[in-house]
């Protein structure tokens, strides 16, 4: 396929000639003193002014896991406008939560902040299941648009609104529902074209470059709209928040077509080759947990596409599996949200500015893990993946326990660089084993039911903070998780065996 796109063209890294024609960009630079001294493992790349240079790290740019997914033509338009719109939507973790108490009467704020904050991510879990009829078999980049208009519709009603001092908390947590509706077919859109667009060895790079917009969201947002709510309010930052809702949605408008031609026909222009070939695959276990062997892609879903994303779900061999380890991995980690502040004031004597610095070690980890997602592609997914579980319960033990302030620090430090990986490989495994063409169907079935475990662990995390105290909740939830990542493991080797066995007999 031929791209006639001028600016698609000259980002392609190569282009196809006949056989025996030669490459432009490869030919002998005129500089007799260049020439000889060039070092071979330099790339030639032609400048705006036509001059040749040599780049001796291009060679090492070029091996990178993530050069694919950065000289991608659809997935470089589009990852500024996820940037903006993800650290659009950290200011607003703040702000949503800051104008609930400003618009609520003052015996009952506590209440209207509760529901402002769930009006703003739960239903997206009904969003997931009401509108699978009408939006089941969406192209990725629709289903992203879509949803950012919304947001951007709701979202800047209510800055309007609040600004104009029109706005109630009954519209207000209305309004926050409504711009929520479709928050998991947004997601569905952005991993969906990720698995659209780049072959299976490049997928869990893709995901981590969209993972670190969301990391770094969380590190920079919240400081950022501190400022400027104090300067001039919540309202602004929910409405600068849709701002970059616009943003979002014009990036995914403008790449549709193009996206949709290659997600049809990709061009092997288009992609660099895979530093090293992919490890052979084994024949897969029949049932279960895939075991812990070579890096492969999981058995295909059986269901027809159009049977739903549950279907799809119930009829693989790995998603019921996944599914279940990541709701009970959410769930058990909502009390930590509950605990830490309670543990950073009551048993650390500390301040805001202390839980602060707990949350900035966790980002800083949060992104080095993501950062180092791409390099694990070559292990076996599921040892990791379970080695991520029983690691992060390992890495809280210390905070349920009477260490020294800079052990806790350092324990929540690397238990985030542990967890940072985690997001990356699940949707690797979700686009490898989903037909694409329910694929988006899947990943929205799955956020439906995450969206619902982080936050039923934080409404359990309270009482159960009044019965253990902060420092017994955090160790009751990490020796959970760790009990939940060897269950998960020993299921892993039980199904392996059966397999052995099976092939043996």
């Amino acid at each position: 396929m031929r791209l006639h796109d001028p600016e698609v063209a000259n980002d392609l890294p190569a282009v196809p000639r006949k056989p025996g024609e030669a490459d432009p960009a490869a030919a002998p630079s005129q500089d007799p003193a260049a020439a000889p001294s060039q070092d071979p493992a330099a790339t030639v790349r032609t400048e705006p002014t036509g001059s040749l240079r040599a780049f001796p790290f291009a060679a090492r740019a070029r091996a990178s896991p993530y050069y694919p997914a950065l000289i991608h033509p659809v997935l470089r338009r589009v990852l500024p406008g996820a940037a903006a719109s993800a650290l659009g939507d950290g200011m607003s973790a703040v702000a949503i939560a800051w104008l609930a108490l400003k618009l609520a009467p003052p015996g009952s704020r506590g209440l209207w902040v509760g529901a402002a904050v769930a009006a703003y991510s739960l239903p997206g879990a009904v969003g997931a299941v009401a509108l699978r009829r009408w939006l089941r078999g969406r192209g990725g980049a629709r289903l992203v648009f879509v949803n950012a208009v919304l947001r951007a519709l709701a979202l800047g009603l209510i800055g309007g609104l609040a600004v104009a001092g029109a706005l109630d908390p009954v519209g207000y947590v209305a309004l926050l529902g409504v711009s929520s509706l479709l928050s998991a077919w947004g997601v569905a859109g952005k991993y969906t074209l990720i698995a659209d667009l780049l072959p299976a060895e490049h997928r869990i790079a893709g995901n981590s470059l969209f993972g670190l917009a969301d990391q770094l969201s969380l590190m920079i947002g919240p400081a950022l709209a501190g400022v400027v709510t104090a300067l001039a309010g919540p309202a602004v930052v929910i409405a600068a928040d849709a701002v970059s809702w616009v943003v979002l949605a014009i990036s995914y408008a403008r790449v549709a077509p193009l996206a949709a031609r290659l997600a049809v026909s990709p061009s092997p222009a288009l992609l660099e080759p895979s530093p090293a070939p992919p490890a052979p695959s084994p024949a897969p276990a029949p049932t279960g947990l895939p075991g812990p062997t070579a890096p492969s892609a999981p058995p295909v879903a059986s269901a027809p596409v159009d049977a739903g994303g549950w279907a799809v779900i119930r009829s693989s061999p790995v998603l019921p599996g996944l599914m279940a380890m990541s709701f009970v991995f959410y769930l058990l980690y909502g009390p930590i949200e509950v605990a830490l502040p309670v543990h950073v004031a009551s048993d650390l004597h500390g301040s805001a500015a202390l839980l602060g610095t707990f949350w900035a070690a966790f980002g800083v980890g949060a992104v080095i893990g993501e950062l180092a997602a791409p390099f694990l592609r070559r292990w076996p997914v599921w040892p990791i993946m379970t080695g991520i579980v029983i690691g992060w319960g390992l890495a809280i033990v210390p905070l349920g326990l009477s260490t020294p302030l800079w052990a806790g620090l350092a324990a929540f430090f690397v238990g985030a660089v542990i967890w940072g990986p985690w997001m990356s490989l699940s949707m690797a495994v979700l686009q490898d084993a989903s037909p694409p063409g329910a694929l988006a169907q899947v990943i929205a079935a799955r956020s439906s039911l995450l969206i619902l475990a982080s936050p039923l662990g934080t409404a359990l995390g309270g009482p159960i903070v009044a019965a253990l105290g902060a420092r017994g909740t955090l160790l009751a939830s990490a020796v959970a998780t760790i009990m939940l990542g060897l269950v998960a493991t020993a299921v892993l080797l039980l199904r392996r065996a059966r397999h052995l066995a099976a092939v043996g007999d």
